[in-house]
């Protein structure tokens, strides 16, 4: 879904309360009415938008009543800064990403079973590679490790049809053992707390970004700081020519040369026939 519609069917409160309802459990449509207190006819039309937009889907039960819920996991990023405007939507990577591409980032999680990690490694095998480090971090990379309660026995070897199964009582609606219980949940929970320091780092990788763009401001003095910065990260990519920096920064080549005239008089970038690059 493209972030921009994402934010126009949240920006109506009834639609974010429909969702924070069915994040709960999946309703009927005279249970959502009365949670919200507005008619079922609103309830069908707000629910006809997010279903348009594959967010929610139904189900019909016995009883010929319709069930709503939410039919994907999305995740939104809006940035605002006196840089920045942008906004984002993504939705769950698969678990065969490859982690290892990410140059600053080390990701330490420990699994019990034996399913491929992100680097092709088998889980319960560490990957470890370049590592951003937010403050208050005791000089540790961020990790989360999942300790298996079985002391590292699978869950999925075979087990004797004749044996008893251990933990379980006759009268339970569990079907898994307590270990498989115990190891998910602490898997569980060790993700969440990996969730919670990665929103930490964004954060703090923000406000380094922001504390960066002011410092470069002030270096360069004159002209437009804005256009300057995006111009010189856009180099520290790729060498490039003037018409494709306009293109992408949206400001007319003129100016653009002109920037890169007083960049290259004061040995910031140089250029190869038509391209310019950052004279490192």
């Amino acid at each position: 879904m493209d972030s921009a519609e994402f934010l126009d069917l949240l920006g109506n409160e009834n639609r974010r309360r429909i969702l924070q309802l069915l994040a709960r459990k999946p309703c009927y449509v005279t249970e959502i009415s009365e949670f919200l207190g507005v008619s079922p006819k609103a309830v069908i039309d707000h629910l006809r938008k997010l279903e348009e937009a594959g967010l929610v889907n139904s189900r019909t039960d016995d009883r010929r009543r319709k069930y709503f819920s939410i039919n994907r996991h999305i995740r939104l990023e809006v940035t605002v800064s006196p840089y920045e405007f942008g906004t984002k939507s993504a939705y769950p990577a698969s678990s065969r990403l490859d982690l290892t591409t990410c140059r600053r980032l080390s990701i330490d999680i420990d699994e019990t079973d034996q399913t491929p990690t992100a680097n092709g490694a088998k889980q319960g095998e560490r990957a470890s590679h370049g590592t951003t480090q937010p403050p208050d971090a005791g000089g540790e990379g961020e990790t989360a490790s999942s300790r298996p309660a079985d002391g590292g026995k699978s869950t999925g070897e075979l087990r004797d049809p004749d044996e008893p199964a251990a933990d379980t009582q006759s009268e339970s609606n569990i079907e898994g053992t307590s270990n498989d219980i115990i190891e998910l949940t602490e898997r569980l929970h060790d993700l969440k707390q990996l969730e919670r320091e990665l929103s930490l780092a964004q954060r703090w990788t923000q406000g380094r970004i922001t504390e960066l763009r002011d410092a470069l401001g002030s270096a360069i003095g004159n002209g437009d700081p804005r256009l300057i910065s995006e111009l010189l990260l856009s180099l520290a990519n790729e060498s490039k020519e003037a018409q494709h920096l306009g293109r992408e920064l949206d400001a007319p080549v003129p100016v653009i040369e002109e920037v890169l005239e007083e960049l290259a008089t004061a040995g910031v970038v140089d250029r190869d026939g038509h391209e310019w690059y950052l004279d490192a």
